[in-house]
């Protein structure tokens, strides 16, 4: 039998080991309270900090509501994406650094795009198109360099649209239409229509001269021939009325007589101008003149004739000239170099100019002016030719926008903006670093 250990005698503590260590317990107690409450203070202090500082500052306005698209809520960080977007093509397309100034610019544009793409999300949805997460992820991975994810809602909206063009509106667009095989050229007058039509005439080559002549930039471009086009293609390519409407009732084989167009722009203008002082005192220097600006050669010359047969400048100037402002001084104007073109510049500020002279109609590519003439002639005519790719694109495309205008103007999209000035520029500044 095993033997029992010896107890160990107990001490009793005594009546004052027994309060020093109660005094301890109490100590220990208000300590360990103290420093929880400085960890609970200083807790708060960050935590206020955070609040004030990344909370309030920055998360909570990224996820605010900014606009809503019937019942899709958008907020300031979807709006912020595509402002930037917008930003950087412009970057990249113009040579324009991203500022401040160019975003402000930006910001309308950039509330419509959202606007619009989520109105292009939701009416695609109703017609059964739709993208899902894993196409998105697939292109923003496949791009060069791979997008990030901010740029998720605009991938999407990309491929919705191409989806829509490839399913929907090919659908809308038919494969074979009445075309005409068109050639046209746009001329400053009739007086250069007229001779240049002569000359075609006489055994000179249409798309030569077209490639010279041309005040189109797309038939001067194309050297004149446009192709095989059916109907509402044209005024996709070129901003005219006048030139489908002419080249679908054309003569084929026949070269057209010069068919006037009185608003389209062309890059030329023509000026007369009489220098009355040049004031070299002036800081910067000063010219006073009088000055107009036609639309062509021919008419510069028929004005330059009636005031040289004693016809009043400023009331020619008021009634003719294409400049604004001219017309609306008759024609007298105080200006410095720099103000005008170069063109204009280097005959009024030329040392040798004599004051109070007429200038001859001195010509300005560096101006728009309203007006001209068309030469049309329609090589072939088919009543039910095939489109071609490029032609169905453009009617595709064409039909696509006017599928968007019409959301957008359809009152029973419901849609909602709660962006203001301090909203935009709070933006702008987030984008910025501000």
């Amino acid at each position: 039998m095993a033997k029992k250990k010896p107890e160990k005698p107990r001490h009793e503590l005594t009546r004052r080991q027994r309060s020093r260590w109660q005094q301890q317990k109490r100590r220990q107690r208000i300590i360990l309270s103290v420093a929880i409450l400085i960890v609970v203070a200083v807790l708060s202090v960050i935590g206020i900090g955070v609040y004030k500082g990344w909370y309030v500052k920055d998360y909570k306005p990224l996820h605010e509501t900014v606009i809503e698209v019937n019942d899709t809520k958008i907020d300031m960080e979807d709006y912020i994406t595509m402002l930037e977007y917008m930003a950087l093509q412009y970057e990249s397309s113009y040579g324009i650094n991203v500022t401040a100034e160019l975003m402000s610019f930006l910001t309308e544009s950039a509330e419509m795009a959202v606007e619009q793409n989520e109105l292009i999300r939701q009416a695609a949805m109703e017609l059964g198109i739709s993208v899902s997460d894993g196409e998105v992820d697939e292109q923003l991975n496949s791009s060069d360099p791979p997008l990030s994810k901010d740029d998720r809602d605009l991938v999407r909206t990309q491929l919705i649209v191409q989806r829509l063009q490839d399913e929907y509106f090919e659908q809308q667009v038919p494969t074979y239409a009445e075309q005409r095989y068109i050639m046209a050229m746009f001329l400053e007058s009739e007086a250069q229509a007229n001779e240049v039509k002569a000359r075609i005439e006489a055994g000179e080559d249409f798309t030569t001269l077209a490639g010279e002549l041309s005040l189109d930039a797309v038939t001067k471009g194309a050297e004149g021939d446009l192709g095989w086009r059916p109907q509402d293609v044209l005024p996709l390519m070129i901003e005219s009325p006048i030139l489908e409407e002419s080249a679908f009732n054309c003569e084929v084989g026949v070269l057209s007589q010069p068919i006037y167009e009185e608003t389209k722009t062309k890059a030329v203008g023509y000026w007369l101008i009489e220098v009355i002082s040049v004031d070299d005192t002036a800081e910067p220097t000063e010219a006073q003149v009088m000055m107009m600006l036609l639309g062509s050669e021919q008419e510069a010359n028929d004005i330059r004739a009636r005031l040289e047969a004693g016809e009043d400048f400023a009331e020619l100037a008021t009634e003719f000239s294409l400049h604004p402002t001219s017309s609306a001084e008759g024609g007298k104007m105080t200006l410095s170099p720099g103000t005008m073109t170069s063109a204009f510049d280097e005959f009024v500020f030329d040392p040798e100019v004599e004051l109070e002279t007429l200038s001859s109609p001195i010509r300005d590519v560096a101006t728009n002016t309203d007006g001209g003439y068309w030469l049309i002639k329609v090589i072939e005519a088919d009543d039910n030719r095939q489109i071609d790719d490029e032609n169905r694109d453009m009617l595709k495309n064409d039909a696509l926008n006017k599928w968007v205008e019409g959301l957008m103007e359809d009152p029973e999209n419901k849609v909602v903006s709660y962006l203001d000035d301090e909203k935009t520029q709070w933006a702008i500044s987030y984008i910025t670093g501000g």
